[in-house]
């Protein structure tokens, strides 16, 4: 993709709304400040909830890819 590094990996595909975004936010809940978090969801309704609902909860996505017809991969960085 390109030179950003996730400090973590979270491959969210298949997973229903909102478990995806219940799943994410307890996984950046257990990381530190300034680590980046790689989420892998899918198109449709997942990449329309996650990330409104962890910009809701105060964190900022700083890049999103989408790498197929049905995934995208979001960077979010724990602030």
């Amino acid at each position: 993709m390109d030179s950003l590094k996730a400090n973590e990996i979270l491959d969210l595909k298949g997973v229903p709304c909102p478990q995806n975004s219940a799943r994410t936010l307890l996984k950046l809940t257990g990381m530190d400040n300034g680590e980046i978090l790689e989420v892998i969801v899918d198109d449709g309704e997942p990449i329309e909830n996650v990330p409104s609902s962890l910009e809701d909860e105060g964190y900022k996505i700083i890049k999103r890819i989408q790498t197929s017809d049905s995934q995208w991969h979001l960077f979010v960085k724990v602030e």
